[in-house]
């Protein structure tokens, strides 16, 4: 691949809006803007839809042997490329380059991993009286509108991409436009590994026009998002006319407890690994860590050992290979963090270390750690979405655990022990669709992805993505009339 393709992918062939509008992707670390990409017009939009429709009709008869090999060769193709398309994600980004080109290898992994599904969609075959013969079969549910956040701009694109392409849907890929490049960079990974012409698309421009025409068409079967929670209810309200099915990965607020059954060196290793977790990509991770409770035993060591951690965090340009917490996305990101640490700090929480908006270009915000959070402050309610860490005492387990259920997301949770037991009662008692014991580690293609309440519903990823991307159609024979 020479250079990412900054166009639309409509019916097999880039091109730019039909109009020539286009929209500016800019650096974070600079602010810069360093591409434009296009603004598709609504005749775009029907094109990608009749294209879409096309694609179906012929990848839904293509074998899966076939779908399987496809989505190899893009994994080897993807690898191939992963330091350029690495290199990509980091300029329009931001995060370090050491987690671009890990998310580009995790993209590669869902290609891969998924064309081992592509030959695993099962039915079954259902006992039934003598002349009778009942079976259930999968099939592909059609057409796929697809919207992904800028966060991760190749694992989440890749996430939904893989098993549309593996179960025969064709899809529409709209990917974020403050970071779509990397998108583009794997759909042009897919047109090289051979996909047929409409399988797989792929359209920028305005967010709320693009998901308003794409979902009023009764072209699209299914509707997959990974955004925010508003953005998820106004495509619920979208897709009541025609009642497409959809999967949605929305926010998180995602608690962690740190019990204290710790011993020193198991309370440095729980804060190293909370640290790590809370910093990647400058916090803009919907599963980070971002409620730290605490049981009093083992408060003050935990935060001394995650001050002594994050003092050894070097914030700077995600180009920079000594850089470990880059900028964030956007401009209206790092105002959003300055004003949860600001309410904080107003309403009585220490700030024990950063909560100062940096002076320089980019949109840079230092990793914060606050202590002495009151209970109705902001950030506790709301996801932050940024490199806050706000660590909060809390004395028995029900405690604990009533205090990491009091918000309305539901997507992870984390627990810290050395007692399988306990673990086992945490475990138990959190509402959310992904738990981490000692571990923060929860993605990856095998497994599903997904929450409850405000954080959605549906899973992506395992072989739980066959039901969403498949519908059951059972069928009944007898041999005569």
């Amino acid at each position: 691949m020479s250079g990412v393709p900054e166009r639309l992918f409509v019916g097999g062939v880039w091109r730019d809006a039909s109009d020539g509008r286009t929209i500016d992707v800019h650096d974070p670390a600079t602010g810069d803007v360093v591409a434009r990409v296009p603004n598709a017009a609504d005749d775009d939009l029907d094109d990608v839809l009749a294209a879409a429709a096309a694609g179906f009709a012929t990848w839904r008869r293509t074998a899966p042997a076939e779908r399987a090999a496809v989505l190899r060769r893009a994994a080897l193709l993807l690898a191939e490329r992963a330091e350029e398309v690495a290199a990509v994600l980091t300029q329009e980004q931001g995060k370090p380059l050491a987690e671009a080109r890990a998310e580009v290898r995790q993209a590669g992994e869902y290609f891969d991993w998924f064309a081992g599904e592509a030959v695993r969609s099962y039915g079954r075959v259902l006992a039934t009286e003598p002349g009778r013969r009942s079976w259930v079969e999968r099939r592909p549910v059609g057409p796929v509108a697809a919207f992904t956040a800028w966060n991760f701009p190749a694992s989440l694109p890749a996430r939904k991409l893989a098993p549309a392409v593996a179960y025969g849907c064709s899809i529409v890929l709209c990917p974020a436009v403050e970071a779509p490049r990397t998108a583009m960079a794997l759909v042009a990974a897919l047109q090289d590994a051979g996909v047929p012409d409409g399988v797989v698309n792929l359209v920028t421009g305005d967010p709320p026009r693009v998901s308003t025409h794409l979902i009023a068409s009764p072209t699209i079967s299914k509707i997959t998002l990974t955004g925010s929670v508003p953005v998820g209810q106004e495509l619920v309200r979208l897709s009541a006319t025609h009642l497409q099915p959809l999967t949605l990965e929305l926010g998180g607020h995602a608690p962690v407890l740190v019990l204290d059954d710790l011993d020193d060196e198991a309370v440095e290793r729980a804060a190293a690994t909370v640290v790590r977790a809370k910093f990647r990509n400058a916090g803009q991770v919907c599963v980070s860590p971002s409620r730290i409770f605490v049981q009093d035993g083992v408060h003050d060591r935990f935060v001394a050992a995650v001050l002594d951690r994050v003092a050894e965090l070097r914030v700077g340009p995600g180009a920079d290979p000594d850089t470990d917490v880059g900028p964030l996305a956007n401009e209206r990101r790092r105002a959003a963090v300055a004003e949860l640490v600001d309410k904080a700090a107003a309403d009585g929480a220490a700030v024990r270390c950063g909560g100062r908006v940096p002076d320089g270009p980019g949109w840079f915000y230092p990793p914060t750690v606050l202590t002495d959070v009151p209970p109705g402050a902001a950030l506790l309610a709301e996801e932050p979405f940024g490199p806050i860490l706000p660590v909060l005492r809390f004395t028995d387990l029900d405690e604990g655990l009533a205090r990491a259920g009091h918000v309305p997301y539901g997507l992870a949770a984390y627990v810290f022990t050395c007692d399988l037991a306990r673990a086992d009662t945490v475990v138990a008692g959190l509402d959310v669709g992904m738990i981490g014991v000692n571990e923060t580690a929860l993605a990856s293609a095998a497994s599903p992805f997904g929450g409850v309440h405000l954080s959605g519903y549906g899973r992506e990823g395992g072989t739980e993505s066959l039901e969403a991307y498949t519908v059951a159609t059972a069928v009944t024979t007898k041999g005569t009339p």
